[in-house]
């Protein structure tokens, strides 16, 4: 490819409405466009690189017996009505009606669909096992999409489904699929951590997490480097930790606080530690109300407790009018005793003794309060944040904690699916028997993303090879000189001759400008024709060298060569 016909619309300046390092590089490489919030266009760079991501895949998920075929993503709603997610997935499905004012919708997963399938042309059990795989887009109206084509309203996934007569298939299935993507996820150059996960809407019994880490990332990742503990923070489990508190029967006493809404506040004001509060707070779980308590310096995991009180739709916090007809208090107030709603408290709450919640009355607060005897807990569980430093629940080492990117998750979906579908089968003795199901997603442009996170400087992108658009550029300095320009002509050649997947900037620009672009848009390997090609003598520079060096023309084309054969 010549750079003098490549469309690559680079920017110098940083588009004001990207926040992170990928969505920056991604508009500033020219490799993808804003067309609406959460939607975007990729330009021929970024198709090229979106391309060798979904080849890897291919060729892994092939190599790993699985086969693939292609659905629709318009999507009629009868499937994902039989098995209950036409409501559970709420305001964030794309719905619409066709001219027959039958319902739609933009596919945002496919498990129904591929068990409609498996349905209506698999006849026999001597059929099983078998995946099927898709790389497909999807569509979710996400509520806030950001960080450019990380969370973004259309998206393209790789989604793989098994299908297996028993239990011991479906583990076996599984690992193809786990080992699958170790594979994957390695060619594609990511530094990537396994780690627990929950399963959430897509149901299941068991689900691995694939994760990049990554400061901008918006899971977190729970691990001990003692025993190899990994678990995203809804699933990690925590151990409870009691602290020290005042012992001691004492009597609950109502106490004035003005002003007093927060815990820091109340930490100020009565000057006492956050562990000696216990925080009190009103969710919305489907059509009731209910409580949450943690202790003052904990966080809700609101999706532990979603999984525990069984939400349908999803759990969000009580509007501030909702908690003052509650609690007749404002909100900052509310507190467990007479409550009238049911309440979740978590394990430590339960260790806890003599200590501080909301009155459920504006500026008022009750000290020396006691579970069972001043107020009882419907539940109690784990229904808390993990933090640095908590016991792991393997070994109970220290735990510690990053943010990660999720660019993979595999699931063991069981029989959700193809019980609420009807996906049966006959055994050899003329038996009905369930179909087994597992899930397998890679967000395929997330990937993307997630390279460019991990893999860039102050200068641009540094592509691996395996996923670079471009493998390697030949840049004459001064394409008017004629020397020049010639030598690098028959250098281009060579290369593309040597499969080596090569670009020529033949642009009449001055030399600072295609080196920057060359190292903008991530090109592994530079190979620079300037003032001492009359000696024979060229520039090699690979993207991550600090320097260029100085090799013979006659070599170099076996050292672009050997660097990527080395690096595929």
């Amino acid at each position: 490819m010549r750079m003098s016909n490549l469309l690559m619309p680079t920017l110098r300046e940083v588009p004001a409405e990207a926040e992170i390092a990928s969505h920056q590089l991604m508009l500033r490489a020219g490799l993808i466009r804003k067309l609406a919030a959460g939607v975007y266009s990729y330009l021929p760079l970024g198709l090229r690189t979106l391309q060798k991501v979904q080849n890897i895949i291919r060729e892994e998920m092939d190599r790993a017996g699985a086969q693939e075929l292609l659905m629709s993503a318009l999507l009629p709603a009868e499937a994902y009505q039989a098995s209950g997610r036409w409501e559970v997935f709420g305001p964030s499905m794309f719905r619409l009606k066709d001219r027959g004012d039958r319902d739609f919708c933009l596919g945002p997963t496919h498990e129904e669909l591929f068990t409609q399938c498996v349905i209506d042309n698999v006849k026999s059990y001597k059929e099983y096992p078998m995946t099927l795989y898709q790389i497909q887009t999807k569509y979710r109206d996400e509520a806030r999409p950001r960080f450019g084509i990380i969370r973004s309203r259309e998206f393209i996934m790789k989604d793989a489904y098994s299908f297996d007569l028993d239990e011991k298939g479906l583990d076996e299935s599984y690992q193809k699929m786990y080992d699958a993507y170790k594979r994957i996820f390695t060619r594609l150059g990511l530094d990537f951590t396994i780690v627990d996960a929950d399963s959430g809407a897509m149901g299941g019994s068991g689900s691995q997490e694939f994760m990049v880490k990554s400061p901008v990332g918006e899971d977190g990742i729970a691990y001990c480097d003692d025993c190899g503990y990994a678990a995203n923070y809804e699933k990690c489990e925590c151990i409870p930790t009691k602290v020290m508190q005042i012992s001691g029967d004492l009597p609950m006493e109502k106490i004035h606080t003005p002003n007093a809404h927060t815990i820091e506040e109340l930490v100020e004001f009565l000057g006492v530690s956050a562990e000696n509060f216990a925080k009190t707070i009103i969710y919305k779980a489907d059509d009731k109300y209910i409580a949450a308590m943690v202790r003052g310096d904990r966080d809700v995991n609101e999706v532990k407790l979603k999984n525990l009180v069984g939400c349908t739709d999803d759990l969000e916090l009580a509007e501030p009018g909702v908690v003052t007809e509650i609690t007749n208090a404002k909100v900052g107030f509310a507190g467990p005793v007479n409550l009238g709603i049911p309440v979740y408290a978590d394990k430590e709450v339960a260790m806890m003794q003599n200590f501080v919640v909301g009155a459920n009355e504006t500026d008022m607060h009750f000290k020396n309060v006691n579970i069972d005897r001043d107020f009882e807990a419907d539940v109690v569980a784990d229904i808390r944040v993990v933090v640095t430093g908590d016991e792991c629940p393997k070994c109970g080492g220290k735990i510690k904690s990053e943010q990660g990117i999720e660019v993979g998750h595999i699931f063991k979906l069981g029989t959700k699916y193809s019980d609420a579908l009807g996906l049966k089968y006959l055994d050899e003795n003329g038996k009905q028997n369930t179909v087994i199901m597992g899930c397998y997603g890679i967000g395929v442009t997330r990937c993307l993303a997630a390279a460019v996170e991990q893999l860039h400087d102050d200068n641009g992108i540094m592509w691996p090879v395996s996923i670079a658009p471009y493998q390697a550029i030949v840049v004459p300095a001064n394409y008017k000189n004629e020397e020049q320009a010639a030598e690098a002509e028959k250098l281009y050649e060579a290369l593309n001759a040597a499969g080596v997947e090569t670009i020529i900037d033949d642009r009449k620009e001055r030399a600072g400008v295609k080196f920057k672009d060359a190292d903008l848009i991530g090109i592994p390997v530079r190979v620079v024709v300037g003032k001492r090609v009359g000696e024979g003598i060229v520039e090699y520079k690979e993207r991550t060298m600090d320097k260029a060096i100085e090799i013979s023309l006659d070599e170099a084309v076996s050292k672009v060569v050997q660097f990527i054969n080395e690096n595929k």
